[in-house]
């Protein structure tokens, strides 16, 4: 009976330890916590700060281009984004274009708002 009250607690001992080191080491576990944000869980003021300065709203031009069935904005230095409306997308299949759109860095991702031909 001592042996397992001694074997339990060095194995509370041992994940206090482990648990107090995962905190103060913090990184990989905190971005593994961003996958608790798309559960539902609700983003702190920090996070959301940092979500708004990674998605950028502006103007992209370059070539619409089509891999399989999604469609990609190519810009000048030959840089790929993938666009989020290929019905949007499709009429300017090879074509320059100038895209008004919310651009996801993480995902290379262009949330399409509005999609027209320029003169290249």
């Amino acid at each position: 009976m001592q042996s397992i009250k001694r074997d339990l607690s060095a194995g509370f001992v041992l994940s206090v330890f482990v648990f107090t080191c995962a905190m103060a080491w913090g990184g990989p576990f905190i971005a593994a916590s961003s996958s608790t944000i798309a559960a539902g869980v609700q983003e702190s003021p920090q996070q959301a700060q940092s979500k708004q300065e990674q998605d950028k709203s502006g103007t992209f031009t370059g070539t619409v281009v089509k891999d399989g069935e999604q469609f990609s904005l190519r810009d000048s230095s030959g840089q790929v984004y993938k666009l989020d409306d290929p019905e949007r997308a499709k009429p300017f299949e090879g074509k320059a274009v100038k895209v008004t759109g919310q651009l996801d860095m993480h995902a290379k991702l262009i949330h399409v708002e509005s999609i027209e031909g320029t003169e290249a």
